[in-house]
């Protein structure tokens, strides 16, 4: 019974700072999840620093200059300022949108997992709990969702409300939580069979005792490992609706929506409006899937 809380708690649990150092140590060990890490650290903090380091604001249309547009890398303008990435097609410094756009881009994903975590992990473990037709009847519903492709639903989705930060934040909610709730699913049938959970149930505990105090928090481990990977999975889809023009709107550019607004001119010489974005998404969802990897492995006991 190592490792569970509450009152049924067995074996004395590893202090938190020992359990964290010991997962830095074995990252370490790790030189290409470790500097995925580093890499994934200066890319949040930079888009975190966004208007500190920004030349303008993408967002504000009032700040650039057309008669700037798809200026190259190292170009300066009238007024002698250089453009270290040069210029998308509205004139807007491709560094200062590069920033604001993974800054959007790392905020829609990471707020939509977790939404769709926390959604998805409540419904399936109070319908594993309940069983019988509740647990049936969620996990059809879970079934029918996923024999969809998460791109055609949040299509589907955009096309019908519109375009909009929050929009596509409740597309991919809509997408994601089915995944929490199977595999939440999953982990929590085993749970339901072990002592600790016969022992609440004899002491007469409520059942939303049982199930977020000492069901959910056995549950949350595999979860934690899983949400990683589909932050990087929820990045790349908002780059992907934003690319066929039902993402966000073109005065909010994600690093998806400029590398839109660069494809129509890769023919015409000016790359770097759709290569240097595209750089940072691939390497930002490199990374994620880098880290989150070698976390599965140290985190697993399984694959110790």
């Amino acid at each position: 019974m190592t490792g569970r809380t509450g009152p049924f708690a067995g074996a004395r649990p590893v202090p938190r700072l020992r359990r964290t150092a010991r997962i830095w140590r074995d990252l370490r060990r790790a030189p290409a999840a470790t500097i995925a890490a580093v890499i994934l650290v200066l890319l949040v903090l930079a888009a975190a620093a966004a208007p500190l380091l920004s030349f303008q604001n993408p967002y504000d249309l009032a700040q650039s200059d057309f008669m700037d547009g798809t200026l190259p890398p190292g170009a300066a303008d009238q007024q002698g300022h250089v453009y270290l990435l040069g210029t998308d097609d509205q004139g807007r410094d491709m560094l200062s949108a590069m920033l604001y756009g993974l800054r959007l881009s790392l905020l829609v994903g990471a707020s939509a997992t977790v939404a769709a975590m926390a959604i998805g992990c409540s419904v399936g473990i109070m319908s594993t709990y309940a069983g019988g037709r509740t647990e049936a009847f969620v996990m059809r519903l879970v079934d029918i969702q996923l024999s969809f492709p998460a791109i055609l639903i949040a299509l589907i989705l955009l096309s019908t409300f519109g375009q909009g930060v929050d929009k596509v934040i409740i597309a991919l909610i809509a997408v994601q939580w089915a995944y929490y709730a199977r595999t939440v699913r999953s982990v929590a049938l085993s749970e339901l069979d072990k002592d600790y959970i016969s022992a609440a149930r004899s002491l007469r505990l409520s059942h939303v005792n049982i199930i977020f105090s000492q069901l959910a928090p056995n549950c949350i481990g595999p979860i934690l490992v899983i949400s990683g990977i589909h932050v990087a999975q929820a990045i790349l889809l908002e780059a992907t609706l934003s690319f066929l023009g039902l993402g966000l709107p073109i005065t909010q550019p994600s690093l998806g929506l400029l590398i839109s607004n660069g494809f129509v001119h890769l023919l015409t010489g000016a790359y770097w409006i759709s290569i240097f974005p595209g750089l940072v998404l691939f390497t930002t969802i490199m990374c994620i899937n880098l880290v989150v990897d070698h976390l599965r492995d140290i985190l697993s006991p399984d694959l110790k």
